[in-house]
């Protein structure tokens, strides 16, 4: 079906592509002689336009999205400040270690091995199973 959607859609294109260049008339370009006002008029708006937005976009990186960054680092440090006392006070409580991560037989299912080893490509013993050992 997505096909025929796609067939018909290009067919209508087409045809409207071909029509529109049959009835166009003739073409007025400003490099073989003096540009009208109307053109002047309508590149000043584009020219006026396109300040504007840049003026805008510039605000909104520096007032916005700057602070916006600082406001993530400092959500995220504490994430993880919190985190971390939660894994030290799992491991006061476990004598010194954290305890041991259940051995689920879904974990380990490999149809072939990675080219980095048994483990994800960013294992981090504090945090992740090593599954070499399973």
């Amino acid at each position: 079906m997505l096909s025929r959607v796609a067939l018909r859609t290009t067919r209508l294109a087409g045809r409207r592509a071909a029509s529109s260049h049959a009835h166009a008339g003739p073409q007025i370009h400003v490099l073989e002689g003096k540009p009208t006002a109307e053109w002047l008029s309508k590149n000043s708006a584009v020219i006026e336009h396109a300040a504007h937005t840049t003026d805008l976009w510039r605000k909104i990186s520096f007032y916005v999205m700057i602070p916006l960054t600082f406001v993530t680092v400092a959500y995220v440090r504490n994430l993880e400040a919190e985190h971390a006392a939660h894994l030290e006070h799992l491991k006061e409580e476990n004598g010194g270690e954290l305890p041991a991560k259940p051995d689920y037989p879904y974990l380990n299912i490999r149809r072939k091995p990675f080219p980095w080893g048994p483990n994800s490509l960013f294992y981090n013993s504090h945090v992740n199973k090593d599954m070499s050992e399973s």
